[in-house]
């Protein structure tokens, strides 16, 4: 019984102690600092919460300060919340400083487009009154977007899933409607879930428009389902996630993949960019030798956590393609497959942890456990993986790799003026023949040269005055770079035509 009441007492002193406030304060006199003076809550879509965002507030004087009053000028009616010290509101009375101490303010806000005049919405927070105020400028603008949600059981609300060949998944999303086929530039698109093409429907988007996506979303091009991409030059087609602050604007992963699943055909793809998520393309339908699943022109696909495109068994056509930086490969062109690549670079400087594999990966095969539990090396024919005038690159030692299963299956390559990154210093690859480039599959190959790009870290991949690709690529029917730059005469290898740099 006494120590119990020992406790008591112990728990009173402490709780009499924390409600106790033992300095003493003056009031404010209009000598705050700030650590900014305006607060830009980048670009937020119509109804979506922003990020949250911090302001630190000084007392750099010698004595302890209370100010009678923070709020924001617009008051009540403000599409800002703050939280001042740890207390959530918008208007906040007698807030104490140490001396030589400070206080954060977090900021965010939500804002439906509709109910404001102009899409540049402001405010500011108001510390003190009188002729002691000071303030802090908040400004956000806001974009009116187009919406897909998965639909909801109104009952449960449980998030509906997809049904993909009669079978139900975990995927979370739905199919599109006609009405939704066609995405224009008129609005931002933002995608929760993942939007599937039906079976016989294209999904087309128009030049210029945007598409994000949140956490866990992406397309699926369904089988006997089309997609069209239709950039332009001066209007390309993005794809990225849909946190918008500048401080996402390079994170790797904020959203799925485009997968273009078994059966998906006519697929284009012109003038795109494709950033940030975790698959860029993933693509897995066959098509046939004449006819490519997948038509990839004056495109760039960047950042991605796994892969830039992941291609199983599949056909490729591409040219003035830019694949940069993955977690895994920039192009894995596995299980066989058919692959014709022309003036395109391979860039892989990631640099958000080890990467195990090359840039660029080309194989024939498949591993699985069988019903007895044993690895077991299935094969696939190798119709083509052709590369012309291409660059491979990055910061691995090896950046391009052919890995060939034996099992009586075609293996056909031919790489053709092309730039590659291969310093074996283990002589890891002295038994792999097709890893031999004096043989007749290989043509006027620079090994390890120098790329002169110029910005690798940033996804820049314009090669400089000092490049080693220049003029050295064979002329072909594409006769502008990615940027529209007549190539004609005296072509460089890669997607760039070179460019001197300051």
């Amino acid at each position: 019984m006494r120590y119990f009441i020992t406790f008591l007492i112990c728990v009173a002193l402490i709780s009499v102690s924390s409600c106790r406030k033992d300095f003493s304060t003056i009031p404010n006199f209009g000598s705050l600092e700030f650590s900014k003076d305006t607060i830009f809550l980048d670009t937020i879509f119509s109804n979506i919460g922003s990020g949250t965002y911090n302001l630190k507030v000084y007392n750099r004087g010698n004595k302890s300060i209370t100010i009678p009053e923070i709020t924001l000028e617009k008051g009540a009616s403000s599409n800002y919340r703050l939280n001042v010290d740890g207390i959530a509101g918008k208007a906040f009375n007698d807030i104490d400083i140490l001396a030589q101490d400070s206080i954060f303010v977090f900021i965010e806000t939500t804002i439906n487009a509709s109910s404001v005049a102009n899409p540049l919405y402001t405010d500011r927070i108001l510390f003190d009154t009188g002729s002691n105020q000071q303030d802090v400028n908040l400004v956000t603008l806001v974009q009116d977007a187009n919406f897909i949600y998965p639909g909801k059981d109104p009952i449960t609300m449980k998030i509906d899933s997809l049904t993909i060949d009669g079978q139900a998944t975990n995927i979370k999303g739905r199919f599109l409607t006609d009405t939704e086929l066609t995405i224009t530039n008129s609005k931002p698109t933002v995608i929760y879930g993942y939007a599937a093409v039906p079976s016989n429907r294209t999904l087309t988007i128009e030049a210029g428009a945007r598409i994000y996506f949140h956490n866990n979303s992406g397309l699926i091009i369904d089988d006997k389902a089309t997609f069209k991409v239709n950039g332009t030059l001066t209007e390309k087609v993005v794809f990225q996630g849909d946190r918008l602050e500048n401080n996402f604007s390079q994170i790797p992963g904020q959203w799925g993949t485009i997968w273009m699943r078994a059966g998906s055909k006519d697929n284009e793809i012109y003038h795109a960019q494709i950033k940030n998520g975790i698959i860029g393309i993933l693509i897995d339908s066959l098509g046939s030798a004449s006819t490519p699943t997948l038509k990839l022109q004056n495109s760039e696909i960047y950042n991605h956590s796994n892969f830039g495109i992941l291609a199983r068994e599949t056909n490729i056509e591409a040219h003035n393609v830019v694949i940069g930086s993955a977690g895994e490969a920039s192009l894995a062109a596995t299980i066989g497959g058919t692959y014709n690549f022309t003036h395109s670079t391979f860039a892989n400087f990631w640099n958000n942890g080890i990467r195990q594999l090359p840039a660029v990966l080309v194989n024939n095969f498949f591993t699985y456990e069988d019903e007895n539990g044993q690895e077991t090396i299935e094969t696939r024919d190798l119709v083509a993986a052709n590369f012309t005038n291409c660059i491979f690159d990055g910061n691995n030692n090896i950046e391009f790799v052919l890995d060939k299963a034996d099992g009586g299956r075609v293996f056909n390559y031919n790489i053709s003026n092309c730039m590659i990154q291969f310093n074996d210093t283990n002589n890891s690859f002295n038994d792999n023949k097709e890893l031999d480039f004096t043989n007749s599959f290989y043509q006027n190959i620079i090994l390890n040269g120098n790329s002169h790009f110029k910005d690798s870290q940033n996804e820049d991949f314009i090669i400089g005055q000092d490049s080693d690709a220049i003029n050295k690529a064979k002329v072909t029917l594409f006769s502008t770079d990615i940027l529209g730059i007549d190539r004609t005469i005296s072509p460089d290898i890669g997607a760039y035509q070179h460019i001197t740099f300051d």
